[in-house]
């Protein structure tokens, strides 16, 4: 029987980190390594292996770090990842060109991944969502997202990476977004013709699923070559 994956959870006391925790539990293949978090996080990560940042060179070896932290934080557990030659899947929203350059770079070192939605449903709705605009060449496209009424930015990110998928496939997309209610997520990308229309919907009704698809990609990335890789290559 293999080991357990050896995961460093960076960004532990926010609430992914604290729901990737969480759900570790449910995953057999993937052992928990260190949880990192800022110094005055640590009542909050009572039971578990916990390191705040400034000690993060300290922490015990791990397969693979898991990143939903804050853009200032970033640099920090890449360059440890970089370092180590471990993989590194990070969530972490409002990267500044250089760090996304960076991350870029490292992948000629290690196994990356970054995405702005860890939903193994959306994965597969960027997919259709390119392969339909490819096929439907000359249809309108339109990407209707709605969120909870607290969410600030809009189109959603995960808005914005449906429409580079669309883009590729050689549609312009069009946005419009809803904010109401607690809608956890919701995303509708329409290609419409003369006489017809398909409509691709995917529909998040619990937050967990983001958790359980970092873990996924987790899994399946530590280990791997060096390179880039989109959560859609880590499906099977």
């Amino acid at each position: 029987m293999n080991a357990p994956i050896r995961v460093l959870i960076h960004g532990a006391s926010g609430r992914m980190g604290q729901t990737l925790l969480r759900l570790m539990a449910e995953q057999p293949s993937l052992t928990l390594a260190a949880a990192v978090a800022p110094p005055v996080a640590e009542t909050g990560l009572l039971g578990q292996p916990f390191h705040p940042v400034a000690e993060l060179d300290a922490a015990p070896d791990f397969d693979v770090a898991i990143d939903f932290s804050l853009p200032v934080a970033f640099d920090g557990i890449l360059a440890l990842c970089a370092k180590r030659r471990t993989a590194f899947v990070s969530g972490t929203t409002g990267l500044a060109s250089q760090q996304r350059a960076v991350l870029q770079a490292a992948s000629v070192q290690i196994p990356v991944l970054w995405a702005s939605n860890f939903s193994l449903g959306v994965a597969v709705l960027e997919d259709l969502v390119e392969r339909a605009a490819r096929t439907l060449s000359g249809w309108d496209c339109d990407i209707v997202e709605s969120h909870h009424t607290r969410k600030l930015d809009a189109p959603s990110g995960t808005a914005l990476t449906l429409g580079a998928a669309a883009g590729r496939g050689g549609a312009d997309p069009r946005y419009a977004s809803l904010r109401a209610g607690d809608i956890v997520g919701e995303h509708l990308v329409q290609f419409a013709g003369q006489g017809e229309r398909i409509e691709l919907i995917h529909r998040a009704t619990n937050r967990d699923i983001f958790a359980r698809g970092a873990l996924h990609a987790a899994a399946r990335l530590a280990g791997r070559d060096p390179g880039a890789y989109r959560l859609r290559d880590l499906l099977d």
